[in-house]
């Protein structure tokens, strides 16, 4: 942990054991130095990543103060409390829910809260579409050997690439091309695991692996995951004394709805429960390049020393959705997952392959990425704001990390279902928090996506929504 970040906590927890309170103010930048032996630097950046966080609030010619909003009933970003272990499923059978939400999103003129798809208005599709158009002129590339697992040579190499840039090593010969990140999960979900078998993952959980769980006929169980440091490492190691699990499902950055990212010591340590007690894990690390911080997140793929990780990624978040090409790095079981996708689908499409590996080689792909990130932090930083200020007591919300998306604990009296078709109603989707879970346990809970450019209609649906919590909260 860094110094300003490690003051930042100290001081937070102050705030939380009732030394500061919610209007008070806290030591001035020079003070604080003094206090602790730390540059002005330093503290300067604690007191700002706690502004962020929504514990602190500035306040011009005097000072940095606890935020009002601290005050019980209405607590700050982040405070969001840890679930239960929840019981085996019987079955998982949300995609009916999930599917009716995902066409709803299309219908005309909807403000897209609710949304899993990043805003397509940041990449760059027409620079993408004029590699797709020139590679699709290639005579040589008609044939369908060029496509054939474990994909295209030249975008192989290139994701091995950015694996290097971003400080993890790989081994190109492990990436296996697949038709995005959902194909890459269920590859690695039948390697690993057969029918009737009971796979631990978060809770609530991003809905494609409660998909993938579904789909390959097997059970679910919800491990309590904490909102801002990921999966409850010891309550996974209590189910697995208690419970036969065949593998486990988690997304250990900017994991969607909650956002976080689980910290380093945490990711070793989880790899380490699972290596010793020989459990695979499935790494989503689709929003890994969407990060708001200073520096790529670590993967639990780079703490793995037995090939117990499966970590599955995607171009679809953070340059094109439309092509659909993610990969996997299935570790041990690579074989089996490269066997399986040639049963499965034969091939990954060779032109969208090519059309990237073009783009990655040629086009800035940071220089692009950063502007998204830019925008993403200040998109989220805008949503929270408007959440705190529309939305009514007892409302809490998440802390993203990264990503898109913010999770939002509402009342315990507003139900998400009867709220996500108010809101419909007025030509706003949201995301119920029913389709997160194999239970009924967010219920009351939404997630929001902040992807698109703001504007007027999103602040006008934001505002709307509050009103419709409001009067549901009632």
């Amino acid at each position: 942990m860094k110094l300003y970040e490690k003051l930042a906590e100290d001081i937070e927890s102050l705030i939380r054991k009732g030394v500061y309170r919610p209007g008070d103010r806290v030591p001035s930048v020079r003070q604080a130095s003094q206090q602790h032996r730390l540059s002005i630097t330093t503290v300067i950046r604690a007191y700002l990543l706690l502004e962020s966080r929504g514990v602190l609030e500035s306040r011009p010619q005097s000072g940095f103060f606890v935020s009002l909003r601290m005050a019980e009933g209405n607590r700050p970003a982040g405070e969001l409390r840890p679930t239960q272990p929840i019981a085996v499923s019987a079955s998982v059978d949300v995609s009916r829910l999930v599917l009716s939400t995902l066409r709803s999103i299309g219908a005309d003129d909807a403000v897209p809260l609710g949304s899993p798809y990043p805003d397509p208005t940041l990449f760059p599709f027409e620079k993408l579409n004029r590699y797709a158009s020139a590679v699709g002129r290639n005579k040589a590339l008609w044939g369908i050997t060029n496509a054939l697992p474990p994909g295209c040579p030249d975008l192989v190499r290139q994701i091995a690439r950015r694996y290097l840039e971003n400080g993890m090593a790989v081994d190109p010969n492990e990436i296996i091309v697949t038709v995005g990140a959902t194909e890459a999960i269920n590859l690695c979900l039948q390697a690993i695991a057969k029918p009737g078998d009971v796979i631990a993952v978060e809770s609530p959980t991003f809905y494609a692996m409660l998909h993938a769980i579904e789909r390959s006929g097997m059970k679910a169980i919800e491990v309590a995951t904490h909102p801002e440091h990921g999966i409850e490492i010891d309550a996974l190691a209590k189910i697995i004394e208690s419970q036969p699990i065949a593998a486990c499902m988690v997304m250990p950055n900017f994991q969607n709805p909650l956002g976080f990212q689980m910290p380093d010591a945490r990711k070793r340590e989880l790899v380490e429960l699972l290596g010793n007690a020989q459990i695979p894990v499935i790494e989503n690390g689709v929003y890994n390049e969407l990060y708001f911080g200073a520096s790529h997140p670590t993967t639990l793929k780079s703490y793995d020393k037995k090939g117990i990780v499966l970590h599955c990624g995607s171009f679809s978040k953070s340059l094109t959705a439309a092509y659909r090409i993610g990969w996997a790095l299935p570790g041990r079981y690579r074989d089996e997952v490269e066997k399986l996708k040639f049963l499965n689908t034969l091939t990954t499409s060779v032109i969208p392959q090519l059309a990237i590996a073009e783009f990655l080689e040629r086009d800035g792909y940071e220089h692009h990425l950063r502007r998204v990130r830019k925008n993403y932090a200040q998109q989220a930083n805008m949503m929270k704001a408007m959440v705190e200020r529309f939305f009514p007591a007892g409302t809490r919300m998440s802390n993203p990390a990264g990503g898109y998306v913010l999770w939002v604990e509402l009342p315990p009296k507003v139900d998400s279902m009867k709220l996500y078709q108010m809101a419909l109603e007025r030509g706003i989707t949201i995301g119920p928090g029913y389709m997160f879970s194999i239970s009924d346990s967010y219920r009351n809970f939404i997630r929001l996506n902040y992807s698109s450019p703001w504007s007027s209609a999103i602040e006008q649906a934001i505002i709307t929504v509050g009103k419709l919590v409001a009067h549901c909260a009632r």
